[in-house]
């Protein structure tokens, strides 16, 4: 089985990760967006983040990971924050781990101080697989998205990239 990762090319990759996201937005709370993007939207996402990265295997797209824009004031341009999605034939595989340590290198290199993580509650899975790879917990927006007819909490993570 060939794997290999590379940097997403926004048409050629924009709509394997659109594939892959529609169910995290329509089946599931781990996305707060209501209806999932197209191609063409996603396509302006990968353009627009700081990495984003794409795991293949056997040529096809298994998950992807970005590191975005934190918040847009000058003092947040060395935070940045980060998302792993997986697709579901490759849950539990190592895809999303790979992703994020390739990620998290290129973030470094290009001089990224602090990745954030924030993961709707509950989700363990997402929670351990963060913490495995050293985020540190820092906090909880309490009944800040409100989807599916209830109210849910969002966690935050933190992983410092860089030495202060």
């Amino acid at each position: 089985m060939a794997v290999r990762i590379r940097r997403a090319d926004p048409a050629r990759d924009a709509a394997a990760c659109a594939e892959i996201y529609a169910p995290y937005v329509t089946d599931s709370v781990v996305s707060f967006e209501e209806e999932a993007p197209d191609a063409d939207a996603m396509a302006h996402r990968i353009e627009a983040a700081h990495e984003w990265l794409v795991l293949e295997r056997d040529g096809a797209v298994a998950g992807y990971a970005y590191g975005g824009v934190h918040r847009p004031r000058a003092a947040y341009r060395w935070s940045t924050e980060v998302s792993v999605y997986v697709g579901a034939a490759h849950h539990r595989t190592g895809v999303g781990r790979a992703l994020y340590l390739d990620l998290f290198d290129r973030l470094r290199e290009r001089g990224f101080h602090l990745a954030l993580a924030g993961i709707t509650l509950p989700n363990p899975a997402s929670v351990a697989i963060h913490e495995a790879l050293g985020f540190q917990y820092v906090g909880t927006y309490h009944e800040i998205g409100f989807k599916f007819g209830a109210w849910h909490d969002v966690g935050w993570w933190e992983l410092r990239l860089a030495g202060s």
